[in-house]
């Protein structure tokens, strides 16, 4: 498992959301550091390690995953942009979605 992971739960149909194309990027210039997408239990487990501290971001691609459902959505894409301080940590950032609204934590 790498130190970066997350799990992404479709609220509105209250199931896990399989398929959304998740990056990981490092600032300032927004580097890809690693990518992959949901698998059925709506995790990603293998995002790539942070190299160092600082700031990192998840880029998920709601719109595709969206749109594969038939469901038409206001965002389509959510970015989530977090601080690491400690790269030998493990960081969880879940998110939480439905067509109109999201929202993260840092999970365990």
């Amino acid at each position: 498992m790498s130190p970066i992971t997350t799990h992404v739960l479709d609220t509105a149909r209250g199931v896990p959301a399989a398929g959304v194309p998740v990056t990981l990027e490092r600032a300032p210039d927004w580097t890809e550091v690693g990518s992959g997408s949901t698998g059925d239990d709506g995790r990603l487990a293998e995002l790539g390690s942070p190299e160092a501290a600082g700031e990192y971001r998840l880029r998920f691609d709601t719109g595709a995953y969206f749109q594969a459902a038939g469901t038409r959505a206001f965002f389509p894409q959510v970015t989530v942009q977090f601080t690491i301080e400690r790269p030998d940590e493990h960081f969880h950032v879940p998110l939480l979605l439905s067509p109109f609204g999201y929202s993260t934590y840092r999970g365990s």
